[in-house]
């Protein structure tokens, strides 16, 4: 008797400490990678904001957002961006859905088709825009091909302009946008296709009424993130663009502050105002879509 009590007695402990002991484990193996986190995102994002309210020239904490704010070429950079980057993600977001839709369903030549559409994202941002000097400059084969079918009589004027930029953006984000919207399409149940085509709906209807709704959340998070990769924009802004003019981009206008007249305090207040409209954007975004899901077309809960 005394055996049996002792070993029920041990059981009992052991069943009090082995939770203990897989809670305690949680937090070791948490640890690296919330100590990554403050040392790359949290601390650099107070850090910078702290020291935006400490302005070099002196004055009050607000010095910097109210210079940026009543400075017309600073508080244009915003607008400027805005005009860059909403277009290239539209564009992208528009030209990738219909071809990730195509390549849902597997068929003989659809990886070698999406093996070449991904490849410009392995260029990087400054090969592709060494590309487009290259061929849409004033003397590019773009140019001279034109010219010699005396099509025109100078050359089309497509680079060190907004139409360079916007280019590049959109070759640089297609596959990216098509590679997100991919793994969204792919998700999606084929019977619930097949099961409309048998009651007669026609491949278009289908598309709006099955697929549309169910791709609402994934569209938005590409839209949001598409929009962000573009809307940071700088070797494009450069390289191809008019970097004093059309394209003086926000970026352009903290890297100015911070490495030309080198300001950091400055620098990081753009830099936060720039954070600021991408959060804006990105929350106007999701929250269009959770209204959508949750419409009559969604079904479902956002």
């Amino acid at each position: 008797m005394s055996a049996s009590v002792t070993s029920a007695t041990a059981r009992a402990a052991q069943s009090r400490n082995a939770p203990n002991v897989r809670i305690g484990a949680a937090p070791l193996l948490l640890a690296p990678g919330v100590l990554l986190v403050l040392l790359l995102f949290v601390y650099p994002a107070a850090y910078g904001l702290v020291l935006s309210f400490r302005p070099m020239a002196g004055g009050s904490a607000w010095s910097n957002y109210q210079h940026f704010f009543t400075t017309p070429r600073l508080f244009g950079t915003i607008l400027t961006t805005l005009g860059i980057a909403l277009p290239a993600t539209v564009i992208n977001v528009g030209l990738a859905l219909p071809v990730a839709y195509r390549l849902r369903t597997p068929w003989r030549h659809r990886r070698l088709l999406t093996t070449i559409l991904v490849v410009p994202i392995t260029l990087g941002t400054v090969l592709v825009a060494d590309g487009l000097l290259s061929y849409l400059g004033p003397q590019g084969w773009f140019n001279r091909v034109l010219m010699s079918l005396h099509l025109v009589s100078a050359p089309v004027r497509l680079v060190h302009n907004y139409w360079g930029v916007l280019m590049s953006l959109v070759i640089v984000g297609f596959p990216f946008a098509f590679l997100l919207l991919l793994s969204f399409v792919t998700g999606i149940d084929p019977s619930l296709g097949r099961a409309a085509a048998t009651l007669g709906a026609p491949p278009g209807a289908q598309f709006r009424h099955i697929a549309l709704p169910l791709l609402a959340p994934g569209l938005a998070m590409t839209f949001a993130l598409c929009f962000v990769q573009a809307f940071a924009v700088f070797p494009s802004a450069v390289l191809v663009g008019a970097p004093s003019g059309q394209t003086y981009v926000i970026s352009i206008a903290a890297y100015e502050a911070a490495f030309e007249q080198y300001d950091a305090s400055l620098g990081s207040t753009i830099a936060l105002v720039m954070g600021l409209v991408q959060l804006a954007v990105v929350g106007a975004v999701l929250g269009l879509r959770g209204l959508a899901y949750r419409g009559p077309a969604g079904g479902g809960k956002g």
